[in-house]
């Protein structure tokens, strides 16, 4: 382990007004996403997908740090047989993976998910750096509802998250510790407060045991937001503040920066409500996002399946993808929807 190259990727990627492309939907939820526009999801049509993304030269230049890659696209190539690493770098980009295989139910705990990836974890990290990957990431995930989420599922998340952790860096890979307490149900915004604050007080309590180097890590959380079914749907402004408030609390100031899960928000609220964050003054670490659906969902559609559809597809993604790099600086507005083209 290095720790002066885990710094500087970790620098690289919360760069000042780039932020990271979430690009690592599993085949089942590429699937739902290509079916909404009547698309197959097939090996090459998802190629073809993120290649037409790494492809887009604004974006991928301008306001994209790194790329969240799933294994499939790790391995894969472009129509002209460059690797879709590659494609990534030439960017001047950071390739990266996601290697948790998702959730399972937590025995004895009903409603609540355990993350599962651990066995082999180091010798598919090995692999996936001699690929190209200098970072990657593992999601857990915490519901919120009556008697939910325990204490019990916070720590036993919160220590996979550590593990994880200590064997990304011992492989010379930056990790994205995800914590997502999710935006479902009609908790309030001072339900997600209170949990928000439990879980990530957890996590870095096992980061610290782990003896996790935090200047070569990536915090990557839920904004404090409430519920989708909550009757108060706070204001954009009370969401900012109730996230640094939390941040502020439970972030160590070693930590280079923290990208933001767009958890279900609509493009523009995920947009806004980071901007939103950047008023609360100077802040110890760069704040980002790591967006998916959120920088892709415009592009998607754009595309639509269809080699004639790459540029429009591109031009979406640049839009966006400039507008979140402005919210990483706390220079957006709304107005600019129309006008960032």
């Amino acid at each position: 382990m290095n720790l002066s190259d885990l710094n500087k990727v970790a620098q690289a990627m919360v760069a000042p007004g780039k932020g990271l492309l979430a690009a690592d939907e599993s085949t089942g939820t590429i699937k739902k996403r290509f079916d909404a526009i009547k698309v197959e999801s097939t090996e090459d049509s998802r190629r073809d997908y993120r290649e037409m993304l790494f492809r887009s030269k604004e974006a991928m230049s301008k306001y994209i740090s790194g790329v969240i890659l799933y294994d499939e696209t790790i391995w894969q190539k472009a129509k002209d047989g460059t690797p879709l690493v590659k494609l990534i770098e030439q960017a001047g980009a950071i390739p990266g993976i996601k290697v948790d295989e998702g959730t399972q139910a937590l025995p004895n705990c009903p409603g609540e998910l355990i993350t599962v990836g651990l066995d082999k974890l180091a010798e598919r990290l090995a692999a996936y750096y001699k690929q190209g990957a200098r970072f990657a990431k593992w999601r857990a995930v915490i519901n919120i509802d009556a008697g939910v989420p325990t204490r019990y599922a916070i720590n036993a998340n919160a220590e996979a998250l550590a593990r994880y952790a200590a064997l990304s860096q011992e492989a010379g890979i930056v990790p994205i510790v995800e914590p997502e307490v999710l935006m479902d149900g009609a908790h309030s915004l001072e339900r997600c407060e209170e949990v928000t604050n439990l879980v990530l007080d957890s996590v870095f309590s096992h980061l610290f045991d782990a003896r996790i180097v935090l200047e070569g890590m990536i915090l990557k959380p839920n904004m404090v937001i409430p519920g989708k079914k909550c009757a108060d749907q706070a204001t954009p402004e009370r969401i900012a503040e109730a996230t640094v408030r939390t941040l502020k609390r439970q972030v160590p100031s070693a930590v280079p920066g923290i990208a933001f899960l767009s958890g279900g928000q609509s493009p523009t609220d995920a947009t806004l409500h980071l901007s939103l964050m950047h008023a609360a003054g100077p802040l110890p670490w760069g704040l980002t996002f790591s967006y998916g659906r959120a920088l892709q969902e415009d592009a998607l559609t754009a595309w639509e399946g269809k080699a004639s559809g790459f540029d429009g597809g591109q031009k979406a993604l640049a839009k966006r993808a400039k507008l979140n790099g402005l919210a990483a600086a706390g220079e957006y507005k709304a107005g600019m929807e129309s006008t960032a083209a």
